[in-house]
Order: C-alpha cells, then sequence, then structure tokens
C-alpha cells in the first residue's frame, strides 16, 4: 500500500467514512492549472467534490470560473464568492426562481445557465420579468452524448438567435460536453474530439453571422480535457470535473493524467469473519457508489488478492488468503471507482494532512438546497 494512504491516528477515524488528502488535492489542482496552460482557461466542475474548502483552494489556484449542476451547488459557490459561475443544467419551472434568488442574495457572483430548446428559452425569459439584469445563457450544444442539447445546424442556430432576442436574456456562448467520449486510447480521443469541434466552429461561424457574439466555448469533461487543452481557440475554457479527487475508474485507464492522484479515500473496517476464506467489511454501497458493476466498485489497497463476493447496504464482503491475517477491527482502506457519487454519500470528509486526521470538512451541496 501507499504509503501516502496511511492514517497514523486512524483509530480517530469512525467507519464507514469518506477521507480527502489535503496534500494530493492541492497537487491536482495544480497539476490541472500547468496542462491547462493557465488557470484562466478552466470551469472546473463542482459535482466530485461540493465541498467549499476545496473551492477555496481552487481559488487560491487563480480558478475564478466554476461550473455545478445543482442550484444548491452555485449557491455553495456563491457562499465562497465566486464571480463566475455557470449552472451546467437546463433550468426549468421553479428552479429559475432559485435562481432569481442566487442573483439578488449574492452580488459578488454572476451566474449563468444553459439552454437546449426554445421552449426553456421562453421558460426562462418569463421567469426572468422584472430582473434589473440580463440572464446570461449559454446554448447546450449536443456533440454526440445525446443525454442534453441541440445539434448543431440551422435550428441551434435559430434557437442562438431567439435566446438573443428574448427579454431578460443575452447570450453567452456554447457549452460543448462530450462525455461520450471516454476511450483509453488517447489517440482515439483526440480523434473524436476532432471530429465535432469543425461543426461547433460552424455553429459558431453561422451565428456571428448573425452578427451575435459567441464569446465563450465552455469544453469537455476529464476523459477529453488533455486533448481541449492543447486546443487554442477564442474563448475556450476546459471544464474537467474528477481530476480534484480523481478515482481508481480513471487512473488505470489514462497514462496521460497520470499526473492526478487518487486524492480520496472510504475507510471500512473488518466486522465479521464468517467461513475460513471470507472477510465482511462495512463498506456497503450506502458508503462507495454502486453505479459500477459490482465487483468493480472499490480497489482495496491494504489486501494483497480478493475476490469480491457480495456487497449491499452495509456490507462488502470478499474472499482472500490473508483472511487469517485480518483481524476483526481492522481497518480495509478502499479507492472508489467513481469518486463523484460516493462523495455525495456522505455528510462530512476526514481531512488528511501530513499522515494525520487534522479536521474534517462538509460536503456541503450534496442536498438539492441549501437556503435558497
Amino acid at each position: 500500500m501507499n504509503p501516502i494512504y496511511i492514517i497514523q491516528n486512524i483509530d480517530d477515524v469512525f467507519s464507514p467514512a469518506l477521507v480527502f488528502y489535503k496534500d494530493l488535492i492541492r497537487s491536482n489542482i495544480a497539476e490541472v492549472v500547468r496542462l491547462a496552460g493557465s488557470a484562466k482557461r478552466l470551469c472546473p466542475h463542482v459535482k466530485t467534490h461540493k465541498c467549499r474548502e476545496i473551492v477555496r483552494l481552487q481559488m487560491d489556484a487563480g480558478i475564478l470560473t466554476h461550473k455545478c449542476a445543482t442550484v444548491a451547488e452555485a449557491e455553495m459557490l456563491a457562499q465562497c464568492e465566486v464571480p463566475d459561475i455557470l449552472i451546467a443544467y437546463p433550468i426549468v419551472g421553479p428552479n429559475v426562481g432559485r435562481v432569481r434568488a442566487l442573483v439578488a442574495n449574492y452580488p459578488k457572483s454572476k451566474f449563468s445557465v444553459l439552454c437546449d430548446h426554445p421552449d426553456g428559452a421562453k421558460g426562462l425569459s418569463a421567469g426572468w420579468a422584472g430582473m434589473s439584469s440580463k440572464l446570461d445563457v449559454l446554448m447546450d450544444v449536443n456533440v454526440g452524448h445525446d443525454r442534453t442539447g441541440i445539434k448543431p445546424g440551422p435550428e441551434a442556430a435559430a434557437l442562438y438567435e431567439q435566446i438573443a432576442r428574448l427579454p431578460g436574456l443575452s447570450v453567452a456562448g456554447f457549452h460543448v460536453y462530450d462525455g461520450h467520449n471516454h476511450q483509453e486510447s488517447l489517440a482515439d480521443r483526440e480523434a473524436a474530439v476532432k471530429a465535432v469541434i469543425g461543426t461547433v466552429l460552424e455553429l459558431r461561424k453561422a451565428v456571428e453571422a448573425k452578427g451575435l457574439a459567441v464569446p465563450r466555448l465552455v469544453c469537455g469533461g476529464t476523459p477529453t480535457f488533455p486533448v481541449w487543452a492543447k486546443m487554442e481557440l477564442p474563448g475556450l475554457q476546459c471544464s474537467p470535473g474528477t481530476f480534484v479527487l480523481y478515482d481508481s475508474g480513471y487512473g488505470a485507464k489514462y497514462p496521460e493524467l497520470s499526473g492526478f492522484k487518487p486524492a480520496a479515500l472510504v475507510v471500512s473496517r473488518v466486522i465479521s469473519k464468517p467461513t475460513p476464506m471470507r472477510v465482511t467489511t462495512d463498506l456497503g454501497h450506502k458508503a462507495i457508489a454502486a453505479d459500477p458493476p459490482a465487483g468493480k466498485r472499490a480497489v482495496l489497497l491494504n489486501v494483497k488478492e480478493y475476490s469480491t463476493i457480495l456487497q449491499n447496504e452495509e456490507h462488502f464482503g470478499f474472499d482472500t488468503p490473508q483472511a487469517s491475517e485480518l483481524k476483526i477491527a481492522d481497518v480495509v482502506y478502499a479507492m472508489p471507482a467513481h469518486v463523484c457519487p460516493t462523495v455525495a454519500l456522505h455528510r462530512r470528509a476526514y481531512v488528511v494532512e501530513n499522515n494525520r486526521v487534522v479536521g474534517s470538512w462538509e460536503i456541503a451541496s450534496r442536498d438539492r438546497m441549501i437556503t435558497v
């Protein structure tokens, strides 16, 4: 096991527990700035960590534009006085009023939202009636992920123009998320990005011909970040998210991102030994994300050889030839395969510095509402 993860005062840690390694987080932030070439070229997603203290560490590194998916995450960013906050999600229904409240309550932050449909644009405009300032709107461009967004072409150009003409709204650029591009080969990811960037630039040219500005291109996620980071496009901002904590799911796949180190673990303990080869810990799927297939949800750092047999709400069982060596209450360090939803399962994270727990940080925006 890598000694950087060993916690000397482990008896102070209840289990199962989320643990953040502060020095590794700082290192990951420095690495993302290095790869981007400038902190100004970054718009990182907070959905991975949902934590004020990590936002402040990023701001200390000069990252002043941040992206989120929920109104609660936007409020958390505003509480940190982030100057530029992009809610990278279609804002509809009562959430328009919640964004209005953010604008009123947090004047030091500027907010922008996404739109990908004419009805959504009309709803934003109607919901913004009476506001003294316009709402910045980025058009969500679908480049193949098919989750949200409008495909590049005449309909997209018409939507961008409609947003610009509607009362209360101001067009602010394109949001281009390519979450479907997570090929292991960097060359394959480069080819995939190059296959879509042409259509995005054609769309930009088409709307600029209508006299409309496209000041921002917020592009990519963590897998394609190294591809976008090499591009020199006016207004480009790269928006990785997982990099800040990283995880075993990414770490094994992308050698060109080897400068990022997993900075979050889940500490668990042996609670039972029901058979000679079986060890059961308290690492249930209420403590670590259950979206990878069973058996692939965690890497146990201090167990050399094991086979995952079961996992349910409060139990994680594995067979290992080391079973006789593991005692009841022994600590098992688990690295999540998918850190983002793992973080959302915990209200607080223990914080480790120099191999010792030094405090805890609140996962502030794991809830859907803070105050707004």
